[in-house]
């Protein structure tokens, strides 16, 4: 194992976790040809095939099932080494969050420069639109999710619940009269939602919490654009309170009722321990705390 190419294992690594060469490549960020290169070479070098080609993608052989402990221990002590390098020179490389839309447009931002200031070496992807990045593929290094994974190899834990209420422009209230109660919004007012076939999560199916039935006339799969349809009088829409508190010409509509959610951190329970991947967790839950009230109003 001394002699090998450990960026062949680590191709390895990823098309064992990931099933198939494109989501290995997609999470190495290599082209999947380049990719298919490696992994031949490193059978070559053994002399043996390391995975059987289906419909499916690829799947280990027994071959692959005996290198596959030996290479996961090549990479643990892979991120031993990387822990230490840290420990001199601070953190580098990449790391990637995958997160919602509106999370992180409109209430991570303001916390990223500190964060980016204190590890110049670091550079930060924030993937902030509407669908998550797999941390199990790989694709992500943190994802910040509506649910906690059922399956995967995969770690979590409850970042923060948030607080969604009904808004509507004054402009709005002024012309159409404030809603006294939710039943009200299914006749004689305008709602704005997501595209119902369209939606990533279904913690996203906001009105049925509010009311059995109650359908949105002007739909978007974007929460920003969402909020901006309100803010402009389109019509009343569920909003997250952090994006919504913001706004001075918008109102809360039957205050009496509100909804919760929930975020959650996930990262694949490989590389949990990753100097990188500690720190960005770390400064999430830094951000929730210091935004407690901006996701959790208080009555």
């Amino acid at each position: 194992m001394q002699d090998l190419n450990w960026n062949d294992v680590r191709v390895f690594l990823a098309v064992a976790d990931a099933g198939q060469i494109g989501r290995a490549a997609q999470s190495l960020k290599l082209d999947p040809t380049t990719l298919g290169r490696r992994l031949k070479r490193l059978e070559q070098r053994l002399e043996v095939t390391l995975f059987e080609r289906t419909r499916e993608g690829q799947v280990l052989t027994e071959a692959g099932e005996a290198l596959l402990s030996k290479a996961e221990g090549m990479a643990e002590l892979a991120r031993m080494i990387d822990e230490v390098a840290v420990s001199h020179s601070g953190l580098s490389g990449t790391l990637r969050l995958s997160v919602s839309e509106g999370f992180g447009s409109q209430f991570l931002t303001p916390y990223l420069n500190e964060f980016s200031a204190s590890h110049p070496a670091l550079t930060i992807e924030l993937v902030a639109n509407s669908g998550f990045l797999s941390p199990s593929r790989r694709e992500a290094d943190i994802a910040v999710m509506l649910s906690r994974p059922k399956a995967g190899p995969v770690l979590s834990r409850k970042l923060s619940d948030y607080c969604l209420k009904l808004y509507a422009s004054k402009t709005y209230i002024d012309q159409h009269g404030m809603p006294e109660t939710p039943a009200e919004l299914a006749t004689g007012h305008t709602l704005v939602s997501y595209v119902p076939d369209l939606l990533y999560a279904p913690e996203l199916n906001y009105l049925d919490d509010f009311h059995a039935g109650l359908e949105a006339q002007i739909r978007s799969s974007s929460i920003n654009a969402q909020h901006r349809l309100v803010v402009g009088g389109a019509g009343v829409g569920v909003l997250p309170c952090f994006i919504a508190e913001g706004s001075s010409n918008l109102e809360v509509v039957c205050p009496q009722r509100a909804i919760q959610r929930s975020f959650w951190i996930v990262t694949h329970r490989d590389t949990q321990n990753l100097a990188r991947v500690k720190a960005g967790k770390e400064w999430l839950l830094r951000c929730v705390s210091l935004g407690r009230e901006r996701l959790l109003p208080p009555n």
